[in-house]
């Protein structure tokens, strides 16, 4: 899937939040190296650390499908700059794709700003970390 492509299955799903409290609508799109498409949504819960980020979304989506090999991911909002991933959604896909992976980050003005997962969050905490 080409990069516009994976940008505008983001924004179709983000009109699927579930945005009560912020009314701020998230989504994002994940491809895996198999091809497969995953998108998620933000959803939002009265009690706020339970919310889950569209990035996650669509990453535990494909991960409960049975595909954890990423190759790239686009995520949009209504910003004006184009939307970065929080710093829990930078852990996640750290975890997921390799460093090189591409991530679009874009808003509905049509900007978009591509970065490496490294890039996003250098000096990340890994598996590497854990063993001995």
């Amino acid at each position: 899937m080409n990069k516009q492509d994976l940008i505008e299955r983001a924004k179709s799903i983000r009109e699927k939040a579930y945005v009560p409290y912020s009314h701020f609508p998230v989504g994002a799109a994940v491809v895996t190296k198999s091809g497969k498409v995953y998108d998620g949504c933000n959803i939002e819960n009265a009690a706020y650390p339970v919310t889950c980020c569209a990035e996650r979304v669509a990453i535990f989506k494909a991960i409960s499908d049975g595909e954890s090999d990423f190759q790239s991911l686009a995520v949009v909002a209504d910003t004006k700059r184009p939307v970065p991933p929080c710093g829990s959604c930078r852990q996640v896909i750290s975890e997921f794709f390799s460093p090189d992976a591409e991530v679009y980050t874009t808003n509905l003005h049509g900007e978009v700003k591509q970065v490496t997962v490294e890039e996003l969050l250098p000096y990340s905490f890994s598996q590497d970390d854990l063993s001995d």
